[in-house]
């Protein structure tokens, strides 16, 4: 019996052909020669007069199968680069049944074949397991240090500079609870230097802050949230002036708390390139604390003197961007405002990465602060600037 393929049937079956990946198997000369031979004729009438047979089903697959060929060698000739795999080094299929010939028989037999049956029983694959919190982790030690001998020509001092910093955020995972945002911070920075020409210690802290932030939201349209914000900063060591008992900076003086109720817009490109927070709090309550009174002087940190806390209520806003500029470099930027619409006060705060290897980079960061609440400098006037330029070791660990 003879079954011959409908005309859509051999058309998808030869696009199907086409699309097969590409095999070289001889030589392209060879075959493209062979494709331009006069078609086969499969039953010869000279050779077969008294048979009549319908041999046009096996010529038109015959020239089918051609005319696949033919394009695809043209298509290896005109782009080689696309052929992935040699028919010689390809492996020889498995083979499914093996003839046996029985000469007492004069037949051929096929056994069954024999199926290996598993010394165990497969065990299940153990479930996806679901973070619903992801923890990202940075560490960062980073230092500079000088040696100059007492004869040195031009004079200086034996110097050694220690900048640590540590960074851990716990977010709640988007993908498993598309509805909700929570995000919380916890960032700390200590930087400690040799002071050899200071007569009361011969160290001094250039670099001693403590933040925490935590923002908790619930999806109103596409990327804002109706969200609730907190932030609380402050430093841990004492602080003072150069050469003096004066105490600038201690636990808790200052500290200041944020409390503020708002929207919050959150976005993250696919590729995890550039990622944009933005926080916007119309209602906010700021309260600021300075613990020790009799070593320290209030004023200085915007509160009334002979008080420990000051309260007030204004707006506030937070901006956080950060963005992989390429695969070693890393921007990240935090803008923070808040006003009781008497004063102002805000910091910008940029930090750049520069990767070198896996556990070695260098940063630069620069922190500048408006306070008008703070005390007027006749040369910086309300604001303050500070820059640090490191190298050293880092350490990363995330759960994304």
């Amino acid at each position: 019996m003879v079954v011959a393929l409908s005309p859509c049937a051999m058309v998808a079956q030869q696009s199907s052909d086409v699309l097969m990946p590409l095999v070289f198997e001889n030589r392209l000369d060879d075959a493209l020669d062979a494709h331009q031979a006069s078609p086969l004729t499969v039953f010869a009438p000279s050779a077969a007069p008294q048979l009549d047979v319908d041999d046009n089903w096996l010529t038109r697959e015959r020239q089918r199968t051609a005319r696949v060929k033919r394009a695809r060698y043209r298509n290896m000739v005109a782009e080689p680069q696309l052929v992935a795999y040699n028919g010689r080094t390809l492996p020889e299929l498995p083979r499914q049944h093996i003839i046996q010939a029985d000469p007492t028989q004069a037949m051929l037999a096929v056994p069954a074949p024999v199926v290996e049956q598993p010394d165990s029983v497969p065990t299940e694959e153990a479930p996806i397991k679901i973070h619903n919190w992801l923890h990202t982790f940075n560490s960062s030690l980073h230092f500079t240090q000088s040696y100059v001998s007492g004869n040195w020509y031009q004079g200086g001092e034996n110097n050694l500079n220690i900048l640590a910093d540590i960074k851990w955020e716990c977010n709640l995972n988007q993908n498993v609870h598309p509805n909700w945002l929570f995000n919380n911070v916890l960032s700390y920075k200590l930087g400690v230097a040799t002071a050899h020409n200071d007569d009361y210690r011969k160290y001094m802290i250039n670099e001693d802050n403590f933040l925490f932030t935590s923002q908790l939201g619930y999806k109103a349209v596409k990327h804002w949230y109706y969200s609730a914000m907190l932030q609380f900063k402050t430093q841990f060591f004492n602080n003072y002036k150069h050469n003096t008992n004066t105490m600038t900076a201690t636990f808790l003086g200052p500290g200041e708390l944020n409390l503020g109720l708002g929207m919050t817009y959150d976005y993250k490109d696919a590729n995890g390139i550039k990622a944009v927070t933005v926080a916007i709090a119309p209602l906010s309550y700021n309260l600021k604390i300075c613990r020790d009174i009799t070593r320290l002087d209030p004023t200085t940190f915007g509160i009334d003197a002979g008080h420990h806390t000051k309260h007030s209520f204004g707006s506030n806003v937070e901006a956080k961007f950060t963005w992989k500029i390429t695969p070693n470099i890393m921007w990240s930027s935090r803008l923070y405002v808040f006003t009781n619409y008497s004063y102002v006060q805000g910091d910008w705060e940029n930090t750049f990465d520069f990767s070198i290897t896996r556990y070695l980079n260098t940063k630069i960061y620069t922190h500048l602060r408006f306070d008008k609440s703070h005390t007027w400098d006749p040369d910086w006037r309300y604001w303050q600037f500070k820059e640090i330029l490191s190298f050293g070791l880092t350490y990363r660990f995330s759960t994304n």
